[in-house]
């Protein structure tokens, strides 16, 4: 146990830190991180390991989308593939299907590779600019 100590300490840190685009880029990644252990679960037919995977799955789709900013009009479209993705990871859970869950990794990836680009981007504007002053 206390080995686990200065990782969650570490894990604790990272979160208390992180800009905003940060945690949104940390739950996509947990979310992918789930779906992958949800996967691994149905092929060893664990089903309670299925289940809580794909729930953690489900929460992080409901706190990305309770973070939203309604006021910008990307966040609407954002709001139905979100709401889509958690209705499909119920459906996985639900119908044991791997099929589902590829599917909506696909989802997860692109929108976490394009948050990931975007930060990247943003991060590359702020130095830029921090150069000029």
């Amino acid at each position: 146990m206390a080995m686990n100590q200065p990782y969650q300490q570490y894990k604790q840190n990272s979160v208390n830190t992180a800009s905003p685009g940060e945690l949104t880029l940390m739950l996509y990644n947990g979310c992918l991180k789930f779906i992958k252990k949800g996967k691994l679960a149905i092929d060893q037919g664990n089903i309670e390991q299925r289940h809580e995977s794909l729930v953690k799955a489900q929460n992080i789709m409901q706190e990305l989308m309770v973070t939203l900013n309604m006021d910008v009009e990307v966040s609407k479209n954002m709001l139905q593939m979100y709401d889509y993705i958690y209705r499909r990871l119920i459906d996985a859970n639900t119908k044991n299907s791997i099929e589902i869950l590829d599917e909506v990794e696909g989802f997860v990836t692109e929108f976490r590779d394009a948050w990931k680009e975007i930060i990247q981007i943003t991060r590359k504007q702020q130095y830029a600019g921090s150069e000029q002053v």
